[in-house]
């Protein structure tokens, strides 16, 4: 059953960065480029999970993600508005 979960998971997150990349595509705003980015980090993270072994990178995965999400929120604020 963890690993359908985790398989849905990684899907999903999948998914949600192919989402942000159209976005992306229609409008040349890099807020979504780096949301596609760290939705597939996530889905990284997920697989990483599988493997005991990778625990640590996959947590440091999901960090770097994260990290990233907040970045694309602070670059989209301090852009000047159109």
């Amino acid at each position: 059953m963890k690993l359908f979960l985790s398989g849905g998971l990684f899907a999903l997150s999948w998914v949600a960065g192919l989402f942000f990349l159209r976005y992306w595509k229609k409008s040349q705003d890099r807020f979504f480029a780096f949301f596609a980015g760290a939705f597939w980090l996530i889905a990284l993270q997920r697989l990483l999970l599988l493997d005991p072994g990778t625990r640590f990178v996959a947590y440091c995965v999901r960090l770097l993600a994260f990290v990233v999400i907040l970045f694309a929120i602070f670059d989209k604020n301090r852009a000047p508005r159109r």
